[in-house]
């Protein structure tokens, strides 16, 4: 796996670390759907990233349902994970429903945890 961050030397000194794809998809990775044992990103719930070269981070995450209990919680916990790799100065987390979350979206891994093969 590569590093999470990267640094650069510059002649004033090394550079801010600038957060990865990887870092931002590792820390997605440490938050779990509370009804189901498996972590938002092998959901499929994570839609997209998009990282700004100043550190800020968009994101687009969807839930399984749009009653889903965890509605509230969720993008939160995945904004304040994103928060802490090195880097981030602001995470922006969008919640959409277009297009609909559904089993196919997860994982192989998912599917194993799951048993839905």
């Amino acid at each position: 796996m590569s590093d999470a961050v990267h640094t650069a030397w510059t002649p004033d000194g090394e550079t801010a670390p600038k957060p990865t794809e990887d870092a931002i998809i590792a820390a997605c990775e440490t938050v779990y759907d509370p009804e189901i044992p498996v972590n938002i990103y092998e959901l499929g719930l994570i839609y997209a990233i998009e990282l700004h070269d100043d550190g800020r981070v968009r994101m687009e995450m969807t839930l399984t349902a749009p009653a889903c209990p965890s509605a509230q919680e969720l993008p939160e916990q995945v904004r304040e994970a994103v928060m802490a790799v090195p880097g981030v100065i602001d995470c922006e987390v969008e919640t959409v429903w277009d297009p609909p979350w559904d089993p196919s979206r997860m994982s192989d891994e998912a599917r194993l945890q799951l048993n839905m093969f």
